[in-house]
């Protein structure tokens, strides 16, 4: 017991290192953008001129810290102080320090232009006025990571949006200011789109009855559920995201998405734990397999054993995820929730709130 509360009073303290990326209005943002420009141009114009190195929060998971709620088992990822640098005097990282002038250049001309772009816009924007430094999605939404880790603001405060990925469906009533309200309930099984623009989002009159919100990882599994109206069954709102997060598939990688959603990843850099939240299992574990004919389980791949492999070390995880991890290891087989199907197409409802009302989620 004296142990349990020594280690819960370190990861609470822990929080007091949490190093985060501020949400800011246009004008503080271009304050930052201009003190970071007026430290190079100092360096520049020094005695013995020099081209400063850019100090960014480290991404690294020595950097990376777990908190912990005083009073609840909720727990997140953040990164703490250390810093690393993106240098123009070594070789390697040079075309890495030049990227994120070119960020920080396009995204001063979006925020004086009042407008908002996409990662995907962004990466268009770069790739035809800089294609020697920007070839790939992957160098721009890493690059944006390093804006963020230099100047310590959001992605959203920088204007850069997440694309509308997201569907709803379900008991929720929402209406922009001025506007008919829209009934998710009767969107049918395509859903009601959620938009990028945050903005947007909390300026909506909210209106709900559910008591549960269900994440779905697949959007054929999101139309199955909208098209039986679990919702009608169980109180509920029907989310997904064509891809994240997961109740859907029993395997590592859906697992993998789960924990994104819950703890936060270092991949979403100094915004990790504003967007983690207690999502439980709700999906396949090993206790259903018995609903599942042995014909339908599948083996895992490479991948599949390397990626649970790493969620089985990771500190993180709840007990209760890593056994399943570990009877699935041992198994070297995986399920997915279509293959409850066998039993009806109507049966993955069915399947889904009696679980709920039992509690069967972890």
């Amino acid at each position: 017991m004296e142990e349990t509360c020594s280690r819960r009073a370190m990861m609470f303290f822990a929080d007091q290192d949490r190093c985060s990326a501020d949400i800011l209005p246009p004008s503080e943002v271009r304050a930052r953008i201009e003190l970071a420009v007026l430290h190079f141009l100092k360096s520049l114009m020094a005695t013995s001129p020099t081209i400063s190195d850019l100090p960014l929060v480290s991404r690294s998971s020595g950097n990376s810290r777990r908190s912990q709620g005083l009073l609840t088992d909720i727990s997140s990822l953040f990164l703490s102080h250390a810093v690393c640098t993106r240098s123009f005097m070594r070789p390697n990282a040079a075309k890495a320090f030049i990227r994120v002038w070119k960020v920080i250049e396009v995204c001063l001309q979006i925020l004086a232009q009042g407008k908002r772009v996409t990662q995907r816009e962004l990466f268009y924007m770069l790739l035809c006025d800089s294609p020697d430094y920007f070839s790939c999605q992957l160098q721009v939404n890493k690059t944006i990571q390093d804006v963020v880790a230099l100047l310590r603001c959001s992605r959203y405060s920088l204007g850069i949006m997440a694309s509308s990925r997201g569907v709803v469906v379900g008991r929720l009533k929402l209406q922009e200011p001025g506007k008919d309200p829209v009934d998710c309930s009767g969107c049918g099984s395509s859903g009601f789109g959620i938009s990028g623009d945050l903005d947007l989002v909390d300026g909506l009159i909210m209106t709900t009855d559910a008591r549960y919100i269900l994440l779905v990882e697949k959007h054929a599994v999101f139309q199955r559920l909208a098209e039986d109206r679990i919702f009608n069954q169980i109180p509920s709102i029907i989310i997904t995201a064509k891809g994240y997060p997961d109740i859907a598939t029993r395997n590592p990688a859906g697992l993998a998405i789960l924990c994104t959603f819950k703890y936060g990843s270092l991949g979403m850099g100094l915004e990790a734990y504003r967007y983690a939240c207690n999502v439980k299992w709700l999906g396949l574990r090993g206790d259903d397999l018995p609903f599942i004919p042995e014909e339908a389980l599948l083996p895992l791949k490479p991948r599949d054993f390397q990626v649970a492999k790493s969620l089985t070390s990771s500190k993180t995880i709840q007990d209760e995820f890593r056994q399943e991890l570990e009877i699935m290891l041992q198994s070297g087989k995986r399920a997915e929730i279509e293959a409850l199907y066998i039993h009806g197409y109507d049966f993955l409802s069915k399947y889904l709130a009696n679980k709920i009302v039992k509690g069967g989620y972890i």
